[in-house]
């Protein structure tokens, strides 16, 4: 569902007073030069004037960026999300801002928990004393979209149960279609920044968190997960309740254990877990994610990661999951084996194919950035060779030549850099690049496997042969549309966004204008009719309708008078 563009009068009475909040916090944090270029005061007609005033000294010291940051904290849940999604984009936003962005605290002060149960009720259908047998007063954690309960049901399963915060869908809604009336007038007067289209960055954004909005999703990702490792030893996935589920409770197994950077102090020693075996263990997962079921953990950080008994691993929070497809993987193994081989052609070929370009038009500057590519991080000894700082300079190759990879390829990054910079912290000697090395090696070498050749030359007949089949009621199509005149060229002008503006904001006062003239003429009437009530002889209705009209009027030469034309 695309986000809706808010019209004058959603802007009036829906969305007034936290656009007006949005703006008053973007000055408090200095960009209130930016709010004019992009026409807000003129566009805002209720007390821009002061807010666009205001100063922001007690943060003048903070850098652009930090401000930045700062400003998306204060907004709300909504843009705490678009700025952590925005941290994991380096192809859209400057590196310095990425710092700021993975700073970005997702943790509030927690909603009441009379609200959480009244949730629970209307969307399980049961008061929480008949469904659990015991829920606590508080929260164990509160993040900017739901908290967390630990909770006990009927038969003494302890279960976490996460709650979203009320309204909460609303709240996103109506920033969301702020949001994308703040993107169209980027689009419009930043000319410059073409390279990245922001109304389609807003969209992308809007489906992702309406994602995370719905908890059914997450249900269905945790019982995915859980299919993927049905029988391995080394990986624990929690159990989720269905029953006692919904669009905004989610249900599932309350998982104990260590955070996975607490198993290094001493007390965590004795209790039979390694630290060694942990970091290994976590890359292998997320590598098998990645490579062999194309399905993985977006956000491994250690608050999201709990060891228990026996070096066993439990992730948690599965609202943020990426997917590649068969071809995508096949495509990055084909670079990391590349990078090995020290082949540029296989690695140049391989990211043109993985961004969808069969032919392009600097490819000897490409491949020449990746041969000194190749020298930084290919020469060196594999124990020093850091995961991290390849992919990152990899994706900065991809950038700086505007090419574009799957948008789930930069979450695979920030997890791979994540689970290595975990590694580290667990063992100094972890290298995740000996841990990758063998799974691109295994799906290179499964392309080869006959059984899957034979398959794919019989797909490739069936399609050739779908295409001869065809070929001749297409072409016969084709004549018939050109010999009938029915073939049309499609023309999409550009660059009248500003006459459609002016003609809609004068078809909106032409319809104001003709409100105004029907509510005068209707009260004059009704005064005429004599109808009661009256007040001092004069019908109360026409009184009113006469006080609307007259509020109506100075309104409209206001708005007039504020756009400089009359």
């Amino acid at each position: 569902m695309a986000v809706r563009a808010i019209n004058p009068i959603s802007r009036t009475y829906r969305h007034i007073n936290r656009y007006l909040d949005i703006i008053g916090i973007l000055v408090k944090y200095g960009f209130g030069e930016i709010l004019a270029k992009l026409g807000l005061h003129k566009h805002l007609d209720f007390g821009k004037g002061s807010i666009l005033g205001k100063a922001a000294a007690e943060i003048a010291a903070a850098s652009g960026w930090e401000r930045a940051r700062m400003a998306l904290e204060e907004l709300g849940p909504t843009f705490v999300k678009f700025g952590q999604i925005m941290s994991t984009r380096p192809d859209m936003v400057p590196p310095e801002l990425i710092t700021e962005l993975q700073k970005l605290q997702d943790t509030v002060p927690p909603f009441s928990t009379a609200d959480a149960k009244r949730i629970i009720k209307e969307d399980l259908g049961s008061s929480v004393d008949l469904i659990f047998k015991h829920f606590p007063d508080s929260p164990t954690a509160a993040a900017s979209m739901a908290q967390v309960y630990k909770a006990i049901l009927p038969d003494d399963d302890v279960v976490a149960v996460k709650v979203q915060r009320p309204n909460m869908n609303q709240i996103v809604e109506v920033d969301l279609e702020i949001m994308r009336d703040l993107a169209t007038r980027i689009k419009r007067h930043y000319k410059e920044q073409d390279a990245v289209d922001p109304v389609k960055l807003v969209e992308e954004f809007a489906r992702a968190i309406r994602k995370e909005l719905d908890l059914r999703i997450e249900i269905a990702q945790i019982e995915r997960f859980a299919r993927i490792f049905p029988s391995d030893v080394t990986i624990h996935v929690p159990k989720v309740y269905r029953d006692y589920s919904s669009s905004k409770v989610l249900t599932m197994e309350f998982i104990d254990g260590y955070k996975i950077t607490d198993i290094t102090k001493p007390e965590v020693l004795v209790c039979d877990i390694d630290p060694k075996v942990v970091a290994s263990r976590g890359a292998d997962l997320i590598l098998k994610q990645i490579f062999e079921h194309g399905f993985f953990h977006a956000d491994p950080h250690p608050g999201n990661i709990r060891v228990l008994a026996d070096n066993v691993i439990c992730f948690l929070d599965y609202g943020m999951m990426g997917t590649l497809s068969a071809r995508h993987r096949e495509d990055l193994a084909d670079i990391l084996i590349g990078i090995e081989t020290k082949d540029e052609r296989k690695v140049t070929r391989s990211i043109l194919k993985l961004s969808g370009h069969r032919q392009f038009g600097d490819e000897e500057e490409l491949e020449s950035d990746i041969v000194e590519f190749i020298d930084v991080y290919a020469y060196g000894s594999l124990k020093e060779l850091e995961l991290g700082n390849l992919l990152n300079r990899f994706v900065d190759v991809i950038t700086e030549h505007q090419l574009k990879i799957p948008r789930d390829f930069y979450l695979l990054v920030k997890a791979l850099v994540t689970i290595e910079g975990v590694g580290r912290e667990l063992d100094p000697d972890f290298n995740a690049v000996e841990h990758a090395e063998p799974f691109a090696k295994k799906l290179v070498l499964a392309r080869m496997n006959p059984q899957r050749l034979i398959k794919e030359l019989y797909g490739s007949v069936v399609e050739t042969g779908m295409l001869i089949h065809d070929l001749p009621y297409s072409l016969n199509g084709m004549l018939r549309q050109i010999k009938q005149g029915d073939v049309k060229v499609k023309f999409e002008p550009t660059g009248f966004e500003h006459v459609l503006n002016t003609l809609d904001q004068i078809s909106n006062r032409m319809v104001f204008a003709r409100v105004l003239a029907s509510l005068v003429v209707g009260s004059a009437l009704i005064v005429l009719s004599g109808i009661p009530p009256k007040w001092h002889d004069i019908p109360v209705i026409g009184i009113v309708g006469f006080l609307s009209a007259g509020l109506m009027a100075f309104y409209l030469l206001f708005s007039i008078l504020r756009h400089g034309r009359l």
